[in-house]
């Protein structure tokens, strides 16, 4: 049973940076790829980013070059540094994590508002 807590998230206002951080409980971190989803209200949740248990990465086109994701493989934690945020970047943030199935997060709320 794999477990996921997110943190990090809160009010920014725009331009602004914040970084969320998702520990793993369990021992399949290090073979699991991890990915960020964010779902707005009335919206459906969508990829946001995603890293392989190798380090490859992908981002959604509305994040590239603003968001960046990372992996600690030693402290079971997957991190999204996020920069220059936008009002449309305000969603709750959900971890996952894939490794035969898929486990996720509660979510952290981000909003982005002046």
């Amino acid at each position: 049973q794999v477990q996921l807590v997110e943190s990090g998230g809160g009010l920014v206002q725009p331009g602004g940076s914040l970084r969320l951080s998702c520990f793993a409980s369990g021992n399949i971190f290090s073979f699991s790829t991890m990915g960020w989803y964010r779902q707005a209200p009335g919206k459906e949740r969508e990829l946001v980013a995603r890293i392989s248990s190798g380090g490859l990465t992908n981002y959604a086109d509305s994040v590239k070059g603003r968001f960046t994701i990372s992996r600690d493989n030693a402290k079971n934690t997957v991190y999204l540094q996020m920069h220059s945020l936008k009002p449309e970047d305000t969603a709750v943030y959900y971890c996952c994590c894939i490794y035969v199935e898929n486990y996720w997060g509660k979510g952290t709320l981000v909003t982005v508002s002046s």
